[in-house]
């Protein structure tokens, strides 16, 4: 994530910052549910559309870094070294998130999480979203030329050995066994 440069966009990134942590320590604390956005923007000392400024749904709040993991998703294709293969820059990547996403602390999030209808959702049309850019940059490489097909297929299964590995007892093992498979299909494709 890129660093806010003027002042206008540094208190703009504090204020975002505030109101994600604030809503995340509310919700671990009392119950996503239990937590209305009114809560959220009172205890950030915040207008609540200030809050919808800054985030367009009450589980856009939990999912606070997902324009970022999109952004780090695309670059692993685009920024990849000329000589670089498409699968180990992709398989870098996730498993760097799925460090970031398993580490000391991530347990209670989580279980929030899969506890919510809601959530589960958001995260479902979330990971749909990232595969379609991760698609989208991976077709327009023509490097890779693959079907549009190929293209979706593997991008899929790069976001969903995120969610498999995140829930495996050795994550990092997890995410290093799928990565076997998905290079196996992208050569076969």
């Amino acid at each position: 994530m890129t660093v806010p440069t003027g002042r206008r966009e540094r208190k703009k990134a504090a204020t975002r910052q505030k109101i994600a942590e604030t809503a995340l320590r509310l919700f671990l604390e009392r119950g996503y549910e239990a937590v209305g956005i009114r809560d959220v923007a009172a205890e950030a000392d915040v207008a609540v559309t200030t809050l919808f400024s800054h985030f367009a749904s009450k589980e856009a709040l939990v999912f606070e870094q997902d324009e970022n993991f999109e952004q780090r998703l695309t670059r692993a294709v685009t920024d990849r070294a000329p000589d670089e293969p498409l699968v180990p820059a992709l398989h870098r990547e996730i498993l760097a998130l799925v460090r970031h996403c398993t580490a000391d602390g991530a347990a209670p999030l989580w279980r929030m999480i899969d506890a919510s209808p809601a959530l589960r959702e958001y995260e479902e049309a979330m990971r749909l979203r990232h595969a379609e850019a991760v698609a989208s940059v991976i077709a327009a490489d023509p490097g890779l030329a693959r079907s549009a097909t190929a293209c979706r297929a593997i991008a899929r299964f790069a976001i969903d050995a995120f969610s498999l590995a995140r829930d495996a007892a050795d994550p990092e093992a997890a995410v290093d066994e799928i990565f076997q498979m998905i290079e196996a299909a992208w050569k076969a494709a």
